[in-house]
Order: structure tokens, then C-alpha cells, then sequence
């Protein structure tokens, strides 16, 4: 359910939307994404230990000649590694990497990058600042690394006044309370436990409910912080969710609090739904944000607590673009709300992020040594 799985099944969906052929190689047998039933998709079972990676490889081997692909576009670094490994075994067309986090790892990885850097024609970034640390750590040599931002689904997350008032009722939270959403993987570098206590310094402004959706090693530490915190009624951990564009049009706030990111979707998601939004200085987010709402440094508790604030409190004079405000506080409300959605509907939508893979896929099936002819088949690993 993370971003980057999010990303391939959007990004599948517009390919065959557009008369493209699509298939899917999962190192996984399980897939938590809804796919299209048009994909075509090998669903592996790797393990860490040698048969097993020879098993997964000679499997994708047949796969990828029974189904001749023009493109081979690998994302994240599990896959990435395998694909670069599979083009030693198997001819492929042009072999696309897409990394997708600012430190995909750590050094160890970076180094498999670098030693494989040479196996695939091209490797991706998803922000300027993910680019320029794969270089700066010699994992990929500048000409061999782009930058392709993600997109978002703009039809799926967009503001719905009904489904707002709906989902508040559901979870049982009145016009009164302001509620702070934050959503992700329940990891070490999202840094929700910061969030935590920066929420806990607020605690005596107007009341406010702190939502965390998402799953992950971090859930014990985060319970066991928020008791510390004495915030058993005010936060709640809501675990995997599968209803997020209506989590995203329930909150009054939503805050990424991440230490490192490649680009962070939900923010792209939570401004589509027009949200206002607070978030620190990770990587990308200056690129989805631009200079709409508060980035505030990393690691800064205090920072984030006065940011939190501060946007409720607009929040409250302006009134949440949901129909409940009355006279300038809502013409504000709306105003902000449009302008973050247009931002991200013209430079982040799904359709422009599958107009640049598609004609990257073109350029290189031209110039790389794939088949003659319209780039009509691409294989996601």
C-alpha cells in the first residue's frame, strides 16, 4: 500500500487507458493494490537465499520472452536489483530504473546501484534533491539519472464536502473538533514520534484529535508515546486504511513530519483534496508544495508544534472549505483549497506523469536497440 506500488497501479491504469499493453512482475505473491484485470502480471515468491533468487530469475526469464516487451520500467530497489540481474540472463529492450526514496537504503544499496549502475540504460529519480544524493553517493553518474515526478490521481483525491461530513460523522469527531490527519508507514525516518510530541505542546489550544493511518515497525514505540504523553483521547493510532481520499477530506490538517522521502505522495494527494498542509523540509516536498502552506525544518518539534498552531488557527477564521462557513471566511477557505489543487492537477496529475514516461519510453525504444514501431507494451517489475 505504499506510494510507489500506488504509483505503478495509477500509472498501469493510464497506459491502457491511452491502448497500451501492460504487464506486471511482482517479487511478492501478494498485491494489496487494486490492478486492472487487463494486467498481465507474474506474481513471484523471492526469498533471500540463493535457489530462491534463481528460481524468481528463470521464471521472470521465461515471462519476459513469452511476452517481448518494448520497455522493461523497474521501481524501487528490490526490484531495480532484480531486473538489473535479470538483463545479464535474459535480452531485454531498454531496462528504466526507478528509485523512488532520497537514500533508497543507505550505503550498502548505493553500492549495488553503483557496481549495477551499467546493467540497466537509465535510472530515475522522483525529486532534484533524490537525484543529486544518488550522485553525490556514486551510486549512478550524472548522465545516467533523470528526475520523473510522481503523479497524482486527481480524480480519485479531490475536495467532496459530502464525503468530509460524512467521514467525520463516521469516526465520530463534531464541527468543533479540529482534526489532524497524518499518513504513512509507521517508520523510523517519518518521524511520527516527533509528531507526537509536537502535538502534545499544542495540546492546550482549541481542541484537536491527532489521526496516524498507516502500519509499520514503529506502532509499539508510538503507542507507548502517546501514553507517555498522556494523549490516550487525543491521538489515535488508525492503522492500514483503505479509505484515505475520505481521511484526507475529514482533517482540517494534514502534517508529513518524514526525515527523508524521494517525493511524498500524500502530500500531492492531501493538496488534490485541497487540505491545508504542514510539513518539514524532506525531499520533494518543496517540489509538490512550492510556496503554498508551511515547510518547517527537520527534526524541529518546536517548529512543527507553532506551524500546527498556526494552521488551525487559519483554519478557524477561515473556515474548512466544506460549506459550514459563511461570508469572506469562506470565499478564503475556497480560494486556498483551489489553489493547491490547481497546483497539483497542472503539474502533478497522473495523465501529465504518464505524457513523460511515455515519451521517455519513446525516446529510448528508438534510440536503444528495442523493436521498430509505437511503444505499445511495458512491463513493470
Amino acid at each position: 500500500m505504499g506510494g510507489a506500488e500506488q504509483q505503478v497501479a495509477a500509472l498501469a491504469r493510464e497506459y491502457l487507458a491511452r491502448g497500451h499493453q501492460v504487464a506486471l512482475i511482482s517479487l511478492t505473491p501478494d498485491c494489496e493494490v487494486p490492478l486492472p484485470d487487463a494486467v498481465e502480471r507474474l506474481m513471484l515468491d523471492l526469498h533471500k537465499n540463493p535457489l530462491s533468487m534463481a528460481q524468481a530469475l528463470f521464471a521472470a526469464r521465461r515471462f519476459a520472452r513469452q511476452w517481448r516487451p518494448d520497455i522493461v520500467n523497474a521501481h524501487m530497489f528490490h526490484a531495480n536489483l532484480f531486473a538489473r540481474i535479470l538483463s545479464r540472463i535474459a535480452p531485454l529492450p531498454p531496462l528504466v530504473c526507478a528509485a523512488h526514496s532520497f537514500s533508497e537504503g543507505g550505503r550498502h544499496r548505493m553500492l549495488l546501484y553503483r557496481l549495477t549502475n551499467r546493467w540497466c540504460t537509465l535510472t530515475t529519480q522522483v525529486s532534484e534533491a533524490s537525484r543529486a544524493e544518488m550522485i553525490r553517493a556514486g551510486a549512478v553518474t550524472a548522465d545516467r539519472v533523470r528526475v520523473m515526478f510522481n503523479g497524482i490521481d486527481t480524480e480519485k483525491f479531490r475536495p467532496d464536502p459530502a464525503l468530509r461530513a460524512r467521514t467525520r460523522a463516521q469516526l465520530g469527531y463534531g464541527g468543533e473538533t479540529r482534526l489532524i490527519v497524518t499518513i504513512g508507514r509507521l517508520a523510523a525516518e517519518k518521524a511520527q514520534t516527533m509528531l507526537v510530541d509536537a502535538f502534545a505542546r499544542m495540546a492546550g489550544d482549541a481542541p484537536a484529535h491527532l489521526l496516524i493511518v498507516g502500519d509499520g515497525p514503529e506502532r509499539g514505540a508510538l503507542a507507548a508515546r502517546i501514553a507517555q504523553r498522556g494523549l490516550g483521547h487525543s491521538a489515535t493510532l488508525l492503522g492500514m486504511r483503505h479509505d484515505i481520499p475520505a481521511l484526507l477530506n475529514a482533517a482540517d490538517l494534514f502534517v508529513l513530519s518524514s526525515r527523508v522521502e524521494g517525493m511524498p505522495l500524500v502530500i500531492g494527494e492531501a493538496m488534490a483534496c485541497g487540505r491545508p498542509i504542514v510539513a518539514t523540509a524532506a525531499p520533494g516536498v518543496a517540489e509538490l508544495m512550492g510556496d503554498v502552506d508551511t515547510i518547517v525544518p527537520i527534526g524541529d518539534t518546536e517548529a512543527l508544534a507553532r506551524a500546527m498552531s498556526a494552521a488551525l488557527r487559519q483554519a478557524n477564521e477561515d473556515g474548512a472549505a466544506d460549506g459550514t462557513a459563511e461570508g469572506n471566511a469562506e470565499g478564503n477557505a475556497d480560494r486556498a483549497a483551489a489553489v493547491r489543487r490547481d497546483r497539483i492537477v497542472k503539474q502533478f496529475g497522473i495523465a501529465a506523469a504518464a505524457d513523460r514516461w511515455l515519451a521517455l519510453f519513446a525516446q529510448l525504444s528508438q534510440s536503444g536497440g528495442a523493436r521498430t514501431g509505437p511503444v505499445r507494451r511495458c512491463a513493470d517489475a
